[in-house]
């Protein structure tokens, strides 16, 4: 019997946890208003390994890491049915007086 929980335990360094910023109207409305922000993460990588490598990366204090995992969408090309692969995304909320500048 295997359990939900024997998913293989790799080392992930903080530049492979997180893949890109998701820089949309709405994740730049939720950054100047609420402080949070949105990121493709590695689908392997934990609550914990995200937090890590934000505050590593950007020199930031993480408050909360919440995490979606995303169902590929079904798209068509020239009569033929494929669809995308499925993703993880986290979005981080930072402590109030650290901020996160992309632009």
């Amino acid at each position: 019997m295997s359990s939900s929980q024997d998913k293989p335990k790799i080392e992930l360094q903080s530049h492979q946890v997180i893949i890109r910023p998701l820089v949309t109207e709405k994740g730049m409305h939720k950054a100047t208003r609420h402080n949070h922000y949105a990121f493709e993460i590695h689908p392997l990588a934990s609550k914990t390994d995200v937090r890590k490598a934000i505050e590593e990366l950007f020199n930031v204090k993480v408050d909360k890491v919440m995490t979606q995992n995303r169902k590929g969408k079904t798209r068509r090309y020239r009569h033929r049915a494929g669809e995308t692969s499925n993703w993880k995304k986290a979005i981080v909320k930072l402590n109030a007086e650290h901020r996160i500048d992309f632009f």
